[in-house]
Formats: structure tokens, C-alpha cells, sequence
């Protein structure tokens, strides 16, 4: 048997089938937009808490490079849709970006001057 994709195609009667785009479409379409932002942004905080080195592996993963990228990008999401989606899911949000920020000014060797820090363009100065 060979590893061609075609024997992992929706046609196939062995091993577990993926779902078609068709399939894929459909539920994507069924969720509402507020859950899809938040999500994304709980994704973010996740990838930026790791790349921080916050989580049990430490410093084993922690790159800050990576991780100012990913509050930037966090803080950009927050900012643009903070109008699309209720105090409610958004307060919380916030908290955790302002977590990630202080985190990362602490893990910081070369400080960043107040509101030069990842996120802090849409935010404003972190201080800490």
C-alpha cells in the first residue's frame, strides 16, 4: 500500500475519514461571529503565554520574539472588534491582555519605554 494521498481520500474504507470542505462550510457557518473572535483571541493568549514562558515547560518554549508578535496581534483583535462583541466577552479579554503585557515587560531584559511595549499601540502605556 502506498502513502499517496489518494488513499486518504473521503472514499476510503480504511482508517478514520476527514471531513469534506462542503462539511467544514457548513459548521463554520452555524457559529457566530462573537465565538469566532473570541476563539482566536483565546488562541493568541494561549500561543503568547507559551512563547513567554509561563507555562509549566518554562523557559522551554519561551521566545520573545514571537511572543510580542503574538500580544500585538492579540491587541489588534481586541481594538478592531471591540465595538462586535459585549463587555462581556471582551473585559475578560482585556484582563488577559494586560497579563500578557505585564509578563512580557517582566521577562523583558531591554525594557520597552511606556507605550512601546507589544500591544500597547492599541492600548496605551502598560506600566509595571
Amino acid at each position: 500500500m502506498s502513502d499517496s494521498p489518494a488513499d486518504f481520500s473521503a472514499d476510503s474504507a480504511e482508517g478514520p475519514q476527514s471531513p469534506g470542505f462542503d462539511e467544514m462550510t457548513r459548521d463554520i457557518a452555524e457559529v457566530p461571529a462573537v465565538e469566532v473572535i473570541v476563539t482566536v483571541a483565546v488562541n493568541l493568549m494561549s500561543a503568547a503565554a507559551v512563547k513567554l514562558g509561563l507555562t509549566e515547560e518554562g523557559d522551554k518554549y519561551k521566545d520573545l520574539d514571537e511572543a510580542r508578535k503574538l500580544v500585538h496581534a492579540l491587541a489588534g483583535l481586541l481594538d478592531a472588534s471591540a465595538t462586535e462583541i459585549s463587555s462581556f466577552h471582551a473585559a475578560p479579554l482585556r484582563d488577559g491582555l494586560k497579563s500578557l503585557q505585564l509578563a512580557f515587560r517582566e521577562a523583558s531584559l531591554v525594557k520597552d519605554e511606556p507605550g512601546q511595549g507589544p500591544g500597547e499601540k492599541y492600548t496605551g502605556p502598560i506600566y509595571g
